[in-house]
């Protein structure tokens, strides 16, 4: 069974692997740079908002070994933001290209979501 195409993203002058929609082949690959480059591949200006997700997306990560749940973000940042900006609507209005949990898991570095092609 042969992978994915895989495509090369130029950062700080390396050459780091992602599939074929950015997801890392190797996720020690991440770091803030990446996040910047693959952002701007795909047209987004990441804002400090962008960054609290991002950090969250990496913290969650690391504690739990999954993915945050779309409720989990909303859970979280309702109580960071408020409920005008902590909301389903707005995560998915700051990440346009497939939400929180796919633009948002992609360039925090994390692999793709269970059930995800």
């Amino acid at each position: 069974m042969s992978q994915p195409p895989t495509r090369t993203l130029q950062v700080d002058g390396k050459s780091i692997e992602t599939d074929s929609e950015g997801y890392l082949r190797n996720l020690g690959d991440w770091s803030e740079a990446f996040a910047k480059a693959e952002a701007r591949r795909e047209g987004l200006e990441l804002t400090d908002e962008h960054w609290q997700v991002i950090r969250f997306l990496r913290a969650y990560f690391h504690e739990h070994g999954v993915q945050a749940q779309v409720r989990v973000m909303i859970k979280h940042f309702a109580q960071a933001w408020g409920p005008q900006r902590g909301n389903n609507h707005y995560l998915h209005e700051i990440f346009p290209v497939g939400g929180p949990q796919k633009q948002g898991n992609r360039l925090a570095g994390l692999l793709r979501t269970k059930g995800e092609h």
